[in-house]
Formats: structure tokens, C-alpha cells, sequence
């Protein structure tokens, strides 16, 4: 089980770090990503990492912005923000994909077979 953490109110410009903690060992899954799902809006990957080799997509609305890492002793990975947005406002989920076999690396949201309970950002001044 994951159990993501981290989220708050920031003001624009500023920064934020939300932590993605497995039960298990993250070298037990093909991918580990990190969702948002904005009021009104279809849930979207913002950025995933293959956790054989560390490849990583990124959503163009945050290149640069954000950056996802992991911590193999302590089984987490996070999801650094900088120079927030308004519109970055969204509930953020982690999950995991078992892979199935695939070894390409997708951030679409239905690959993803185990959420943690989302965690609320809100951007605001």
C-alpha cells in the first residue's frame, strides 16, 4: 500500500515536497507515479519513474518545476515543487504499476494499479 503526505497551502512561487511512503519495497513494482486531479478537471500524470533504472516522464506542464525522486532505504519517493502555480491546485495521488510484463514506461493513469489516498495542494496567495 502507498500512503502519499506532504500537501498544504503555498503561495505562488513557492515550494512544496510530498512524500509517497510504500509498505512494501518500490523495487517490488515496474513504476511509481505521481496524479493530480483538479476540481472539474480529469485526473492527470504529472510525472512517473521506472524504478528499474530511474527513466522519467514528465508532464509538459511541469518540466522544470518538478522533479521526482526516491529513496530506496526508506522506501518513499517524493515529488519536489517549485515556482508553484495556481493552477497546479489539485488533490495528488501516488500509485504504483506492477508492470504485467510491460517494459515501457507510461504515465496514463490506468497502467496504475495501487493508490494511496490523495493528498490536497492548493496554491493560492
Amino acid at each position: 500500500q502507498l500512503q502519499a503526505s506532504g500537501g498544504g497551502l503555498v503561495q505562488p512561487g513557492g515550494s512544496l515536497r510530498l512524500s509517497c511512503a510504500a509498505s512494501g519495497f518500490t523495487s517490488d513494482y515496474f513504476a511509481i507515479g505521481w496524479f493530480r486531479q483538479a476540481p472539474g478537471k480529469e485526473r492527470e500524470g504529472v510525472t512517473c519513474m521506472r524504478i528499474s533504472d530511474g527513466d522519467t516522464y514528465y508532464a509538459d506542464s511541469v518540466k522544470g518545476r518538478f522533479t521526482i525522486s526516491r529513496d530506496n532505504v526508506n522506501n518513499t519517493v517524493y515529488l519536489h515543487m517549485s515556482s508553484l502555480k495556481p493552477e497546479d491546485t489539485a488533490i495528488y495521488y501516488c500509485a504504483a504499476d506492477i508492470g504485467r510484463g510491460r517494459t515501457v514506461l507510461s504515465c496514463g493513469w490506468w497502467f496504475y494499479d495501487d493508490w494511496g489516498q490523495g493528498t490536497l495542494v492548493t496554491v493560492s496567495s
